[in-house]
């Protein structure tokens, strides 16, 4: 068990590596740029001067140094940290909600709701009215939309609890399954074939500062929430009877956090496709380490998912020369054996702490 003030340390600690992490890491790519001109070009960006003097002509916007630093290398940064963020609390709130340690952003079917809307944008055209990134959108829609369903069928023939929103979840994830590969026989495309491929697998490469400031709030939204949520989530590893015998009814509160998190993982499907295990290793690497108390689980997961989602991005494009990895297969690479060696190491509970 972690004292508070090792707590309050190992926050701040991760939150400094973040800030660091951002700093060097854009420096890193397939093209290795000097700090001093990579700085140089985010402070023009920031403050439009450097010390005062006129910003030479060489680093003005429009340069190749300033195209790789501005709107290439920091913004996938930037995206990879926010949607890091957010996989991660909504693994903490999934599991919390399910009781299940094996719960994560997409067992509940929301992957696969993303896939089939990809299916559909890019197989059958749907949602080309919505404009050019109408495949992001379908994404989206395919994933919020599961998500309603699950809670919808969670709550026919009683209240919903954690283990029908798990069965429902579980069925529906098959159903999309099975409709994205009926299409694909259908319909298939060598073409169509690698984009949705691309996009199951997640990707950060079409990140751009438009998209980022709206996943940057939808991350912050949603760390800000789960932090005021904390006591409520001990409660639910506790279970219902305990909870009602403390005077509080999880019901409103699970159909609550599962809401929130499907739009939390919606943005990030749309942002940069279906990118799993991040949900699933963090939280579950953070208990190892600091205990199962949520009041010590969220502030740590957001930071920890950033960086780890941050990091395998990098590792992305830099392990391979001339070639991306997509960020969803490494992620599971990484994440599976560090799971498996803390799991060895570590005595592990999957309780509460309210």
């Amino acid at each position: 068990m972690q004292s508070r003030a090792g707590t309050t340390a190992a926050i701040l600690l991760l939150a400094a590596g973040l800030m660091v992490s951002l700093i060097v890491a854009v420096t890193m790519g397939t093209t290795r740029l000097p700090v001093g001109q990579v700085y140089t070009v985010i402070r023009y960006e920031l403050l439009h001067l450097v010390c005062g003097q006129p910003i030479p002509k060489k680093w003005a916007p429009g340069t190749a140094v300033h195209d790789v630093v501005w709107l290439i290398r920091l913004p996938r940064l930037v995206l990879a940290a926010a949607v890091g963020t957010s996989l991660s609390l909504c693994g903490v709130a999934m599991q919390a909600i399910v009781q299940n340690p094996l719960a994560d952003p997409y067992i509940l079917g929301v992957s696969s709701g993303a896939g089939l809307g990809v299916t559909l944008a890019v197989l059958l055209g749907v949602g080309t009215a919505l404009g050019s990134n109408y495949v992001g959108l379908m994404a989206f829609a395919g994933a919020l939309g599961i998500s309603c369903a699950v809670v919808a069928l969670a709550n026919v023939g009683g209240r919903a609890n954690s283990v029908k929103l798990l069965l429902a979840g579980s069925a529906l994830a098959a159903v999309c399954g099975a409709g994205t590969q009926f299409l694909l026989y259908l319909r298939s495309a060598d073409h169509a074939d690698s984009e949705i491929m691309r996009w199951t697998m997640g990707s950060l490469s079409a990140a751009d500062w438009p998209n980022n400031v709206v996943m940057l709030l939808v991350a912050g939204g949603g760390t800000a929430f789960f932090l005021t949520q904390c006591r409520t989530l001990n409660l639910m590893l506790l279970g219902d009877e305990t909870a009602v015998t403390l005077g509080t009814d999880l019901h409103r509160y699970r159909i609550l956090y599962l809401v929130v998190s499907s739009l939390m993982v919606g943005f990030a499907v749309y942002a940069a496709g279906a990118i799993g295990f991040v949900g699933l290793v963090v939280p579950h690497v953070v208990r190892l380490l600091f205990g199962t108390d949520h009041r010590r689980l969220v502030p740590l997961c957001a930071l920890s998912g950033a960086l780890f989602l941050l990091w395998a991005d990098v590792l992305c494009r830099t392990i391979l020369p001339g070639n991306e990895i997509p960020v969803g297969i490494l992620t599971s690479l990484l994440g599976a054996p560090v799971f498996l060696c803390l799991m060895v190491r570590h005595r592990y509970g999957f309780g509460g702490g309210a």
